[in-house]
This record gives C-alpha cells, sequence and structure tokens, in this order.
C-alpha cells in the first residue's frame, strides 16, 4: 500500500491549485500548453547549448532564436499574402456575389444551408486572410499579451524545466517513480512526433498540391499551393479551409470541372489524406500506437479543446495507452495475468 508522507501534501496542495488555475485561466492556456510543449521538445538543445555558457544565457538565446523564427515566418507569410491581396480579394468577392443572389445561393437548389451563417463565415474568412491587418490591430493587445505569456512559459520551462521536472518525481512515492519516469520520457516523444509531423505535412501539402491547381487552371499556383500549406500549419484551421474555399470559388463561377478538381483530388486526396492516414500513422509509429487510436486523440482533442488540444488531444490518449501498457506488464511480472484458456 502506497501511504502519503507528510512532506508530499505541500505537493499534492500544489496540483490541486495548479489544476485550480487551468480552470480559472483557461483562455490562455492554450498558450501556456504550446509553450510547455515547445520547451519540452527543445530543452535536449538547451542543455548542449549550456554546456558553453550560463544556463540563463542559453535559455534566452533560445527564446530569442524562437521569436526570430516566428517573426522571419509570419512576415514572409504577411508579405505573400499582400502580393496575393488582388487573388483573395476577387475570390471573396464572387463568393460574396454568389451567395447575395437569390437564384444562385445554396438554399436555392434545396441545400440546407442558412445564408445568414455562411455570409457571416465568408466575413470571418475575409478578416483573416484579406483584412488581416485590421483584425491584426484590432486584437493587438489580446495577442501581444498571449505572446508574452507564450514566450515568458518557453523560458521559464528552459531555465527552470528539468528543475521542476526532478522535484516532481522526487516528491512521487517511490513505487511510482518509474512509472511517472516512463511516462515523462513518452511525453517527449510525443510532443517531438506532434512537432516534427506538422511541419512535415505542411510541407507535402504544398508539394502536393502544386499538380491540383496546375490542372485547376486559375493560375497563382505556387500561392494556392502556398495558401493550403499555410491553413495545414494552423492546427485549428486545416488544409481543407483552402480547398472549401477555392471550391466554393470555382462553383460561384459556375466551374463544375474546378468542383470535382478541387473535392476529389484536392479535399479527398491533399487535404484528407494526410489528415486521417499520414499523420496518425507517423506519430502513432513513433509511439507505438494504432494510427485509428491516434487519429482519435489528434480530432478530438481539437474538436473539444481547440488549438490546446492539437497538442492535449494525441498525449493524453498516449499517456492513457501507456499506463494501460504499465499496469499489464507489471501483473505479467507478477504473475498475475491470465488468459483464458491456458488452463
Amino acid at each position: 500500500m502506497i501511504r502519503i508522507r507528510a512532506d508530499q501534501f505541500p505537493f499534492i496542495l500544489l496540483i490541486l491549485l495548479t489544476i485550480l488555475g487551468f480552470a480559472a485561466f483557461w483562455s490562455i492556456m492554450d498558450m501556456v500548453l504550446l509553450g510547455a510543449s515547445l520547451a519540452i521538445v527543445l530543452i535536449p538543445l538547451h542543455h548542449r547549448f549550456s554546456r558553453h555558457t550560463q544556463p540563463w544565457i542559453s535559455a534566452a538565446l533560445m527564446t530569442l532564436a524562437v521569436l526570430g523564427i516566428l517573426c522571419v515566418t509570419g512576415l514572409i507569410t504577411l508579405a505573400i499574402f499582400s502580393l496575393n491581396a488582388s487573388t483573395l480579394t476577387r475570390m471573396f468577392a464572387t463568393i460574396g456575389t454568389w451567395l447575395s443572389d437569390p437564384l444562385t445561393n445554396p438554399m436555392a437548389y434545396g441545400v440546407p444551408l442558412n445564408k445568414v451563417n455562411l455570409l457571416t463565415l465568408l466575413q470571418e474568412a475575409t478578416a483573416i486572410f484579406v483584412d488581416y491587418q485590421k483584425t491584426l490591430i484590432a486584437y493587438l493587445p489580446i495577442i501581444a499579451f498571449k505572446m508574452f505569456v507564450f514566450f515568458f512559459t518557453l523560458f521559464m520551462l528552459f531555465l527552470r524545466g528539468e528543475e521542476i521536472r526532478l522535484k516532481i518525481i522526487d516528491h512521487v512515492p517511490a513505487p511510482l517513480k518509474k512509472y511517472v519516469q516512463r511516462l515523462s520520457d513518452v511525453t517527449g516523444d510525443t510532443l517531438y512526433a506532434i512537432y516534427i509531423v506538422q511541419i512535415a505535412i505542411a510541407v507535402l501539402t504544398f508539394i502536393i498540391a502544386l499538380p491540383v491547381f496546375y490542372l485547376l487552371g486559375y493560375g497563382d499556383i505556387i500561392f494556392y499551393s502556398f495558401f493550403a500549406a499555410f491553413c495545414e500549419l494552423i492546427p485549428i484551421i486545416g488544409s481543407s479551409t483552402a480547398f472549401i474555399l477555392v471550391g466554393t470559388y470555382a462553383l460561384a463561377l459556375g466551374d463544375t470541372r474546378g468542383v470535382l478538381i478541387l473535392f476529389f483530388l484536392g479535399y479527398l486526396i491533399v487535404s484528407l489524406v494526410p489528415e486521417v492516414y499520414v499523420r496518425p500513422v507517423m506519430v502513432g509509429r513513433r509511439v507505438k500506437i494504432h494510427p485509428v487510436i491516434m487519429f482519435i486523440g489528434i480530432v478530438g482533442g481539437l474538436l473539444t479543446m481547440g488549438l490546446a488540444g492539437f497538442v492535449l488531444g494525441p498525449l493524453i490518449i498516449v499517456l492513457l495507452i501507456t499506463s494501460f501498457r504499465m499496469y499489464t506488464e507489471e501483473r505479467k511480472e507478477r504473475g498475475l495475468s491470465s488468459i483464458p484458456g491456458d488452463e
């Protein structure tokens, strides 16, 4: 039987207060979780740098490097969208005209869609992809605060993350330490796989989208492919958003051939195949979990927890499966497992 020592009560209280804090500040927890998950992935690199310099200098340089990469990526993305603003404006204007026309509105053909909802979605898409400068200015205080939370979390975990991990393990009852250590290791492997696979799929989306938009024949092949890859890189958007938007544009133009190309080659192959097959297989292979289970964790996490679910969904699934495996392994070691038909 595991007994709780007196010196473990503050640790247990800290865990309870942490859970309470997560619930109270859930609106910014996505940045805390993303910062923490990225720190866990990059901490081995921080340890290498720390051998040659002060830990706080290494932590600061690593944080600044992440900031620089994000800033450069953001500026390049904004430049690409600015250069192709006319393409996006034309696309959204055409869709807006098509939706406003009673003769071409989807409801005229028996499609059970609400016109107000469709126009609202179009306005939101326009705010994100066309009027992004106004959107950034309007939400600048919130964005700035969330970025501060993200980079502060990143820096502090670079600096103190290993110390916090060791303290947590030290306060865990002795019989559970090996389990906590194993769960800690599998957490790092899972997060590493999530980030690497996310970037790899975005690159894959760009490459395989090129022939699709070439066949479409609307020009701007590189931009449309970049648009799909950019949407894929943002977990809560996905490349399917790009193909649905361009597909709606093709429908508004009356281009049936374009609609079929975007649906069968774009939506089903370029968008769904990586999400349904490639991502679960690649992440699942890293942590030795069936792709179907990983697919449920990834999609379920995004649907229930939004951006935070991109990390938490598959991670929770992996930790649950790993915990079950450790339990069954322990039972086998103790000779308590029984297989029907062996007697």
